[in-house]
């Protein structure tokens, strides 16, 4: 296996829980918020992914899938194309509102996206420093290991919100 299978691979896990997690949402359980400022499923999955297409697109040099493909004015959000949701208010996250099939659409052309850059990668491309303001500097394999972490986490989160709100 190469690196770049293992990192298809982990990132095709949450790919294919966020296709099993949006199959059969409800529009209400997307947007439900089992707290006032809590987070929900809309949300985690548009920001996963949006940080995926971010970062991915800003080692491979680029564009996102967010702008290129038309998802930012499918989405239609108000807010800055740019923002990936990173610090968002509540208010910010409750403006996050979309169907499961458009969530799921741009999950799977960024997760193709994201393919198609790390079966370029060898095993010396994951050393390359792609970020120098953190100590030590950041390698493209500590980056893409980070993205697949967030996005697992924050795929887990969704699921277990899907599963508390369904008890």
């Amino acid at each position: 296996m190469t690196p770049a299978d293992l990192l298809v691979d982990a990132l095709g896990r949450t790919a294919g829980n966020i296709g099993s997690l949006l199959a059969d949402v409800t529009d209400d359980e997307l947007l439900a918020r089992p707290k006032p400022d809590a987070n929900s499923i809309a949300w985690l999955v548009w920001h996963l992914t949006r940080v995926q297409d971010d970062h991915v697109a800003d080692v491979a040099g680029a564009e996102q899938v967010w702008t290129g493909q038309g998802y930012a004015d499918r989405f239609g959000l108000p807010l800055d194309v740019a923002d990936h949701g990173y610090g968002h208010t509540s208010e910010q996250v409750a403006l996050v509102r979309a169907p499961a099939d458009l969530l799921e659409q741009y999950h799977h052309a960024t997760f193709e996206a994201t393919v198609a850059f790390v079966q370029t990668l060898s095993a010396h491309d994951l050393d390359r420093v792609v970020d120098e303001r953190w100590d030590p500097p950041v390698t493209l394999g500590v980056r893409l290991v980070s993205v697949a972490d967030d996005c697992a986490q924050h795929a887990g989160q969704a699921a277990y919100l899907k599963g508390l709100l369904r008890d």
